[in-house]
């Protein structure tokens, strides 16, 4: 293969570097730009951690410089326009890039406006989010003295979807140790109607509810934050793509419909129109997540904004010489690291082959991901999946040391392989290019 093949990667987090490691690894004399104005890169997993004080922030935080691979030329810019059809790409300070080859992997951003009151509230008082600020998180966790501890999530794609049920475990935890937990409820209101799509791992989770006796709320679409009175709006949507909405009296605590919630727990609410509003005295949320700006006004979009990638090969719809993966992509799976962990391998295989052939390897996706669902300090269920939503632990992962037979039940093991295992693995293998 000819060496001057033309790389350009949009964003520096785990995808981009990855990427890059991978394809410097196999092919030193690759040319790769990689485009990413930040500079930190954060292992955001451990975040959870941070907000129940097990982990230290700092340690999450470490220089872009000191993970860029050796060789690659760190643009430091923001991405702004795509002209794909000429292979070619902006920043926002007005340099253009060519390419042979794009990898398109930003994320996403978090879109605190896409809910009134929130972007005023965000990271305020009591209000508190381990995806923006985990330190603030445990702030509350602290400082909380008993009440409604209300624990919710957006209608929109987020990282990691078991990242807003993880700290309310943890919380349910830490209130026992400070005796504040018998003078709280924990309340956790959910869009949908399930606690989490893979049954087994649900079955298990339903279990930690029980044990824990905490209150579940489905169907619950949040669209208000009142920070000042401490209210969180919602409108009760039974089916919220057909939008179909569950009635309520106004005296809901008598008949807020049963199939709705389980393990009913008293909380002040308020009724306004068909808008319901619960009162509480922390609440924890995942702010709803969107696709950057610059991809969803891009030729590379799909109508509702994610880059439009096939879910097997990774390459783009429409530009066959694009890539893309990651949280940005429009995908079927969770928005995990461990996903990306499956994804760069199909992307770099493709890549190379691209170069010889023209053609794309016979490497693909299965839509693999996986939600370390920390159910307590020192305790740990590793949901993985596919496309299928069916539980399938990957025979990888099987071999570590300290796995354990059935990753679906919670295990202490696990939880070692949440806080020691995984984050030495990124920082030592995934993000050096080697293939775990």
């Amino acid at each position: 293969m000819s060496n001057h093949h033309q790389l350009l990667i949009i964003g520096g987090g785990t995808a981009g570097i990855m990427v890059a490691s991978q394809i410097k690894k196999a092919n030193p004399s690759f040319d790769i730009g990689l485009i990413e104005p930040a500079t930190t890169h954060y292992y955001q997993p451990a975040w959870t951690l941070v907000g129940a004080n097990t982990y230290d922030f700092d340690k999450t935080a470490r220089s872009m410089s000191s993970v860029m691979p050796k060789g690659v030329n760190w643009i430091r810019e923001f991405a702004d326009k795509f002209d794909p059809e000429n292979n070619s790409m902006t920043t926002k300070n007005g340099n253009k890039y060519t390419y042979d080859y794009l990898v398109v992997c930003p994320g996403l951003r978090m879109a605190p406006e896409l809910v009134k009151g929130l972007t005023e509230a965000m990271d305020k008082g009591v209000v508190c989010s381990n995806y923006t600020n985990p330190n603030h998180t445990w702030e509350v966790l602290k400082n909380f003295k008993g009440g409604t501890a209300l624990f919710t999530m957006p209608t929109t794609p987020i990282k990691c979807g078991g990242a807003p049920q993880k700290i309310m475990y943890l919380a349910d935890e830490h209130f026992k140790r400070t005796g504040v937990r018998d003078k709280t409820n924990i309340l956790f209101a959910i869009p949908g109607g399930v606690i989490f799509a893979v049954k087994p791992i649900a079955k298990t989770l339903m279990t930690v509810i029980d044990k824990k006796d905490i209150n579940i709320r489905f169907f619950h679409k949040l669209v208000e934050i009142d920070a000042k009175k401490q209210i969180a709006w919602y409108e009760i949507d039974k089916d919220l793509d057909a939008g179909g909405c569950v009635i309520m009296s106004d005296d809901d605590t008598k008949t807020l419909d049963k199939d709705i919630q389980y393990n009913y727990k008293a909380a002040k609410t308020t009724k306004k129109g068909d808008r319901y509003g619960i009162h509480f005295d922390m609440l924890h949320l995942a702010p709803p997540q969107a696709s950057p700006e610059f991809i969803a006004n891009s030729p590379l979009a799909t109508p509702e904004g994610w880059l439009s990638v096939d879910d097997k090969t990774m390459q783009h719809k429409k530009f066959s010489n694009v890539f893309g993966l990651g949280d940005v992509a429009q995908l079927p799976t969770a928005k995990t690291g461990a996903a990306i962990r499956k994804q760069v391998p199909v992307v770099v295989a493709n890549i190379f082959k691209m170069t010889e052939s023209n053609a794309l390897a016979n490497k693909t996706y299965d839509g693999y991901s996986s939600c370390p669902l920390v159910t307590g300090y020192g305790k740990m269920v590793l949901a993985e999946f596919d496309y299928s939503k069916e539980f399938k632990p990957d025979p990888k992962l099987k071999q570590f040391p300290l796995m354990v037979s059935d990753s679906s039940k919670e295990h202490w093991r696990l939880w070692i392989l949440k806080k020691y295992l995984l984050p030495y693995l990124y920082w030592n293998k995934m993000l050096k290019g080697v293939n775990v």
